[in-house]
């Protein structure tokens, strides 16, 4: 039976890796496969791995309707035995509810990849919807790590190395990138909460202890 899967992480954990890997699997045995994407570091119309594999992907833009995107491939004499979703987060909920009916009206199977969090610890609406509808969820078992070492759970934002908790929900950025520019940083919860990211942990570091002085 044809699927909806939802395979879901922190960032920096191989879901866009995974989805390439899905990808060339199913190509290699004479699959064809239509692939979605949304706001890639590689840029428009790019489903790409911090690995530096990348390959072609057709962006979705606001409002477009996926499901009658495929419909429209197929009829036009396009093939597609199984959809790629990655950037799923990005995603309206309505275009989510669009993939799961390409699942039951089309017997397609459909693999989304998303982050479930934003940097506010807030649901993306697209991957609420996609836990509300999935068949199945898969939380990817390549486990980010906090600058602590603990298992990452959480994302923050930074500008300067400093956690931000304000501003708008989607702002591309990636764990990669250079000081004073907006990125994105895996944390624990612990971390997280104290808004503790690598660079603030280590001027913490660096600060000198003050010692008590007692008078002679």
């Amino acid at each position: 039976m044809p699927e909806l899967v939802f395979f879901s992480g922190t960032m920096d954990c191989g879901k866009s890796t995974l989805a390439l890997q899905i990808e060339h699997n199913r190509s290699t045995r004479g699959l064809a496969g239509v692939i979605f994407t949304r706001d890639d570091r590689a840029g428009e119309g790019k489903l790409s791995s911090r690995l530096g594999l990348v390959t072609d992907a057709v962006e979705v833009e606001d409002g477009q309707d996926l499901y009658a995107y495929l419909v429209d491939h197929l009829s036009q004499g396009g093939r597609a035995d199984y959809v790629i979703a990655d950037e799923a987060q990005f995603l309206a909920p309505e275009q989510i509810d669009q993939l799961a009916r390409v699942v039951d009206d089309l017997g397609l199977d459909v693999y989304a990849f998303g982050i479930t969090t934003d940097f506010r610890s807030k649901l993306f609406p697209g991957s609420q919807r996609l836990v509300e509808l999935a068949d199945r969820i898969e939380v990817l078992q390549v486990e980010a790590l906090c600058w602590c070492g603990a298992r990452a759970t959480h994302n923050a934002r930074t500008v300067g190395g400093e956690m931000v908790v304000e501003g708008a929900q989607v702002v591309v950025g990636d764990v990669n990138h250079a000081a004073g520019e907006i990125g994105y940083e895996v944390l624990c919860r612990r971390h997280h909460r104290r808004r503790m990211t690598a660079a603030t942990s280590r001027a913490a570091a660096l600060s000198p202890d003050v010692l008590p002085v007692s008078p002679a």
